[in-house]
């Protein structure tokens, strides 16, 4: 079943999302000066106004739900720990991510549309493999040197090559799957350690205030709050992910090497439209266009490019999760400062076409949240028509 504009839905995530009109917004009435706002808005306050139906909520998931840093270097840790078990000592957690940014980079002084539209799991997968060649590599340099009585280094150019290519081979995709699935594994337990406190209280004040919303994810990763049993699975209905079509996630990497900041995040968001109608039409929503007029999808997400413009170019209306410092944000603070985050694998050149990609999303921005309890509030606020 299809959605017929005027429709707005509330989707989260680190993209864009189908477009629907709504009407504009009010604002929300200015706090003490004294004190911080929960969240800010461009648009004027209006009195007496309807409200609107809401209908679907999608949120980003890294930086929205939970801070992604310390998720990752749990993860991390994880992959350090199952690499050990296999044999493989001597790695360091933070091996994965130094090793995948070399991997990328050097794949694209061959092909930089390849090294661009690589997915957070092949970069991993493809890691964890090298990891594994070098110290297999590295270990049958050292015997075959003390088989002749010879340092490693004296070690024939022939002999090391031949060496290299023997480690290739005996890397284990099996034990490359397993290595990574503890790293994945381990990704999904920790979110749960770290998801915001006040995110659950949110998420079920939203549940209570409109039992009938249909809430998604959207992510450019692996991660998915339908396997966070214990904190946010019982809230979300489905997940969608960068990963579920490489073919689109190729498309639009290609665009933006192409175009630079033009490059169309529709798929991804068009995708979690087709999902949601699913769910729409299994509960007798929308039996007719009529009905469908009032309805409101909003998308929530920390990234401008992903998930206000990417989402607005599909017609959503947008809440970006500008958080207080106490939260701990790490990745949209990738385009403000010149260091980035340490799991961070995004090449430089990205980095500019998406702080291009930044200031286009701006005029899209509807509400910013500052403080995760004033987000129940910025969605009243969005659903009320003018």
């Amino acid at each position: 079943m299809r959605l017929y504009q005027p429709f707005a839905v509330i989707i989260a995530s680190a993209l864009g999302t189908h477009a629907f009109t709504a009407r504009s917004s009010t604002a929300w009435t200015a706090r003490k000066a004294s004190r911080t706002p929960l969240y800010s808005t461009t648009e004027a306050t209006t009195e007496n106004t309807k409200t609107k139906k809401l209908g679907l909520l999608t949120f980003d998931l890294d930086d929205t739900l939970y801070p992604v840093a310390p998720v990752i270097s749990e993860a991390n840790e994880a992959f350090a720990k199952a690499m050990q078990n296999y044999g493989f000592e001597g790695i360091r957690p933070g091996d994965i991510e130094d090793t995948g940014r070399q991997m990328r980079e050097e794949i694209a002084v061959e092909n930089p549309q390849k090294a661009a539209a690589l997915s957070h799991t092949e970069i991993r997968m493809m890691a964890i493999r090298r990891q594994m060649e070098t110290v297999i590599f590295l270990r049958s340099l050292e015997n075959i040197a003390e088989d002749e009585a010879t340092s490693v280094s004296s070690l024939s150019p022939i002999i090391v090559n031949n060496a290299k290519v023997w480690a290739a081979k005996e890397v284990s995709t099996t034990v490359v799957q397993a290595v990574y699935n503890a790293w994945e594994m381990e990704r999904h337990h920790a979110g749960e350690r770290h998801v915001y406190p006040e995110m659950i209280e949110m998420l079920e004040k939203i549940k209570e205030k409109y039992p009938n919303v249909i809430i998604g994810a959207v992510t450019d990763g692996k991660a998915n709050p339908m396997l966070m049993t214990f904190t946010c699975a019982p809230f979300f209905d489905f997940c969608m992910s960068w990963e579920d079509d490489m073919g689109g996630r190729e498309k639009f990497f290609k665009e933006l090497d192409e175009t630079g900041s033009v490059a169309q995040l529709k798929w991804i968001y068009e995708a979690a439209l087709e999902k949601y109608s699913g769910f729409a039409s299994a509960r007798g929503s929308f039996k007719n266009k009529d009905e469908s007029g009032s309805d409101v999808w909003i998308h929530v997400g920390d990234d401008l490019a992903y998930d206000v413009g990417g989402s607005a170019e599909c017609g959503a209306k947008t809440i970006l999760m500008e958080l207080a410092d106490k939260y701990g944000q790490t990745a949209r603070h990738r385009f403000t400062t010149d260091e980035q985050p340490s799991w961070s694998v995004t090449m430089n050149n990205e980095i500019v076409k998406r702080k291009m990609m930044n200031e286009n999303a701006e005029q899209h921005v509807d509400k910013r949240v500052h403080f995760i309890s004033g987000l129940p509030e910025a969605i009243s606020e969005i659903l009320v028509e003018m």
